[in-house]
């Protein structure tokens, strides 16, 4: 039952986290800069809306308590989300919004890369067909970064501010606790650590050719997968949630 519970945990970490950057993402639907932007942010909000939706599944069946996709995605109270407060941050500007899709990119890949070879079969699955879109988001995340990072006067100094204001949550991502141990113990997910070296490779790669660097954070931020959020996330629900609490049991 214990295993089961930290799966469970585990699987909910991860769908939150994706259900919230999609959700993010979506935002900018009709408000990108350029019409290329308009398909492109929408389209990888979609690739990770697609992903939660097939952890919440595999969580929902494990937990065995009856709860589907939609009542995990959207029938939750707030401090029952668990994902990390990255994810959850206003857009911001384009810059912000860029290297915080980056940024995640950057960690998932070599995450789905590790779980293509887990022992659940099912999280394998997954992770099969999400690393080929994680690694599009990274190539089209990465190269904004680039353009940005070395290009105009005003566009340098976007992104640097992005930098500055995002460099407190990285490290959340690699945190680790009894969850994730027990999943590194049981073969079913690789351990937050193991994933530091193929993130600050392919984040130093892109910096250099952005001419970037990234500015130490004086502190942490972290409580996101404890349920512990920011004030971003209460509003952010209201909206996610507003067709399923207004309009109970409703569907397409």
């Amino acid at each position: 039952m214990e295993d089961r519970s930290a799966l469970v945990t585990f699987l909910l970490r991860l769908a939150d986290d994706h259900l919230i950057l999609g959700h993010r993402l979506s935002e900018w639907c009709g408000h990108a800069p350029m019409l290329e932007e308009d398909l492109a942010m929408p389209n990888i909000a979609l690739d990770l809306i697609g992903q939660a939706r097939a952890l919440y599944q595999y969580a929902g069946g494990v937990e065995g308590k009856g709860r589907s996709e939609d009542d995990l995605a959207y029938l939750r109270r707030e401090r029952d989300y668990l994902n990390c407060l990255m994810v959850e941050r206003p857009n911001g500007d384009f810059a912000h919004t860029m290297l915080r899709q980056f940024y995640f990119a950057a960690f998932m890949h070599p995450f789905w890369e590790k779980a293509m070879e887990s022992q659940d079969a099912m999280l394998a699955g997954i992770a099969g067909k999400a690393v080929k879109e994680v690694a599009y988001h990274i190539r089209h995340c990465g190269e904004w970064v680039i353009r940005l990072g070395d290009g105009t006067e005003e566009s340098t100094a976007r992104m640097q501010a992005a930098l500055t204001a995002l460099a407190p949550y990285v490290d959340e991502l690699f945190e680790s606790d009894a969850v994730t141990a027990a999943m590194a113990e049981a073969g079913i997910a690789p351990s937050p650590a193991s994933l530091r070296a193929p993130f600050e490779a392919t984040v130093q790669s892109v910096f250099a050719e952005a001419f970037l660097d990234a500015p130490a954070a004086p502190w942490a931020k972290t409580g996101g997968r404890q349920g512990l959020h920011s004030e971003a996330m209460g509003f952010l629900l209201a909206e996610l949630q507003y067709m399923q609490r207004s309009y109970p049991g409703a569907n397409w």
